[in-house]
């Protein structure tokens, strides 16, 4: 898997669980402290996201880590 694919899946995953979570862009972004350009860049895959910020993404959603880093699908 390339580097490409990989955060374009990763940003597919994060933008499922936070749908399934009632959130918006804007009110992930709140929560995490950052913009909701970042979280947009995120979720298209032009934006890479570090693993610190990957944990505190699970914590803030209440998921498993593993839930935002499965790139089976």
């Amino acid at each position: 898997m390339d580097k490409e694919t990989l955060l374009k899946k990763f940003g597919k995953n994060l933008k499922i669980e936070r749908i399934k979570k009632d959130l918006t862009q804007e009110g992930l972004a709140e929560i995490m402290g950052v913009s909701q350009n970042y979280i947009a860049s995120i979720e298209c895959g032009k934006a890479n996201m570090s693993l610190a910020k990957v944990l505190e993404l699970s914590q803030h959603l209440k998921i498993p880590i593993e839930k935002l880093l499965d790139f089976t699908n």
